[in-house]
């Protein structure tokens, strides 16, 4: 929320403007070169920092039949160098200069190169030549872009035939109302810190998992909780949203990037920490792990169809702090966690969707935090990752009104806008995020729209039940009717305490002591075929006749 704050205007006399613009420039500088300083210094050579480079990696893919990696490039002109051979070095995702070592491989330099190697999945393969002794770069780093031609799993079962979804109670997960709800989607949340266990721990309960040749230890029962909710969710036919979240452990810190550490204890999560070789390291077992347990209907242990890394990561102070650094450099470090965690899941099942998280702050930034609009996130990390080969990564974005505490989504305020220049979307302008999605830059390299999933949505009943009610029946009708999103998963089943006490939000469709609100049984009812019935309520409360009028049809 911007804090508007009231400011002195300068008297109309020149010397005085003349100072007001000289203090303006100063404190611009000043802002500047600490916002430089925050980034911290970043390495001369860096490769991608050599704008115009000769050489163009075409595509970095997996050849299934021999599990080698195919690299191709092409040249319009051939780059001098000491010799007549292009020199191929797979770089891990933390480094960003060619050592001085052995390449990993070398053809002769030609207009168009075919190079075929062994297969580093998460590293970043580089075309360099030799001059005067030394190994320089000739092309931008390019990723494997196909880790699913190496997957053991290939399906994650029949896919949910509508798109609403809850944030389940964990308390009520043997209950029946998840059966009433008739829900189809189910989101969760996974923060390291649980999961990661310690050598210390009893031999019967610590899950022992071996990765790149080192081991790793997973708490045995925090992993039975997770077994028992997504074995119970796939048996009810629910697909699985698993939202990752980097939490901060003492025992675990490199977990946590660089520039994340200075905020210990301000956040609850913090940026994922690929900068550095253990943490990248951590990061690819974690994932790796998480997708083998939960992947096969017949393991016994459920499956998880969606993985989102992170949570609202434009909101860098609030849910991915890091040190205000600029934009790039923000994204590049959130890309390099993202490649691994794409690579390592989708290598394990290829029918998986791994997605960005985005809060409803468009265009909007808050002054006090320092955050970052969501969609210049977007863009930014689009341009990144085609830049470094094109995957097909999804968005889970969380369209709540603005402020939170508005329920009446279809009543606009100030922030919503029926344009790409507005600043916040909620469920009455969505259309704006997938009309943007529809772009060419956007698009897969198939042509097609990215999966979008509205992770999570609220609305509070503090203003009335039935206004909660209106406002779920508004939000599911206008997913339902819009083919780019997914899924819809309303934040949540119960009350949240918290939430309650400290913001005043009443989000769930239960109360806390369990009893259902007006909420419940048009929640129940309202995608099915006596869905008329517990909707025309919500009509009056619009002030529509049809639901053509919010649907656009």
């Amino acid at each position: 929320m911007i804090i508007h704050g009231e400011g002195k205007m300068c008297k109309k006399n020149s010397w005085k403007l003349i100072g007001c613009a000289v203090l303006l420039l100063l404190g611009l500088a000043v802002w500047m070169a600490a916002a430089g300083r925050e980034g911290g210094a970043r390495p001369a050579a860096q490769i991608r920092e050599s704008a115009e480079m000769p050489v163009f990696i075409e595509s970095c893919r997996i050849d299934k039949e021999t599990e080698k990696v195919v690299v191709k490039v092409s040249a319009e002109g051939i780059p001098e160098s000491d010799d007549a051979y292009y020199y191929l070095f797979a770089l891990n995702p933390y480094e960003e200069e060619i050592a001085e070592g052995s390449p990993f491989l070398r053809r002769e330099k030609e207009k168009e190169t075919v190079f075929h190697t062994d297969m580093k999945l998460l590293c970043k393969y580089v075309v360099a030549v030799k001059r005067d002794g030394h190994y320089e770069a000739v092309s931008n780093p390019h990723y494997i872009t196909n880790p699913e031609a190496v997957s053991v799993f290939v399906s994650n079962g029949q896919p949910p035939s509508g798109k609403k979804g809850l944030l389940i109670d964990p308390a009520k997960l043997l209950h029946p109302e998840l059966e009433e709800l008739g829900i189809q989607h189910a989101a969760y949340n996974i923060p390291v810190s649980r999961i990661l266990g310690h050598d210390n721990e009893d031999i019967y309960e610590a899950v022992h998992y071996s990765y790149e040749g080192k081991d790793y230890v997973f708490n045995g029962r925090v992993m039975a909780e997770y077994d028992l909710i997504f074995r119970t969710l796939t048996g009810k036919g629910i697909e699985i949203t698993a939202i990752i979240l980097n939490d901060y452990s003492p025992e675990y810190p490199w977990l946590v990037h660089p520039l994340a550490r200075s905020g210990i204890g301000k956040s609850p999560y913090y940026a994922f920490n690929g900068s550095e070789g253990q943490g990248a390291e951590y990061l690819a077992a974690i994932a790796a792990f998480l997708t083998e347990r939960y992947s096969g209907v017949m393991n016994g242990r459920g499956v998880v169809s969606n993985w989102v890394i992170g949570n609202e990561i434009n909101a860098r102070k609030e849910w991915n702090y890091m040190e205000h650094v600029d934009l790039e450099t923000y994204v590049r470090e959130y890309v390099r966690a993202y490649r691994i965690f794409y690579n390592s899941i989708k290598s394990v099942n290829s029918a998986c969707r791994v997605y960005i998280s985005l809060d409803n702050q468009w265009n909007r930034v808050n002054i006090l935090t320092r955050s970052y609009r969501a969609k210049d996130v977007l863009d930014e990390f689009n341009r990144q990752i085609k830049e470094e080969g094109n995957i097909d990564w999804g968005l889970a974005i969380h369209p709540y009104n603005k402020p939170l505490t508005k329920t009446d989504t279809w009543n606009r305020s100030f922030y919503v806008w029926e344009s790409e220049h507005t600043p916040v979307v909620t469920m009455d302008n969505i259309h704006v995020v997938t009309d943007y999605m529809q772009r060419q830059e956007f698009l897969t390299d198939e042509g097609q729209v990215r999966p979008i999933t509205l992770s999570e949505l609220g609305y509070t009943s503090s203003e009335g039940e039935e206004l909660q009610a209106a406002a779920i029946v508004h939000a599911y009708k206008v997913a339902e009717a819009n083919p780019h999103i997914d899924s819809v998963l309303f934040s949540r089943q119960t009350d949240a305490e918290e939430e309650a006490e400290r913001l005043r939000l009443y989000l769930g469709i239960d109360h806390m002591d369990g009893s259902h609100k007006y909420a419940y049984e048009v929640f129940c009812h309202m995608d099915t075929e006596e869905g008329e019935k517990y909707t025309e309520f919500a009509k009056d409360i619009i002030g529509i006749e049809s639901w053509d009028e919010v649907t656009g049809k």
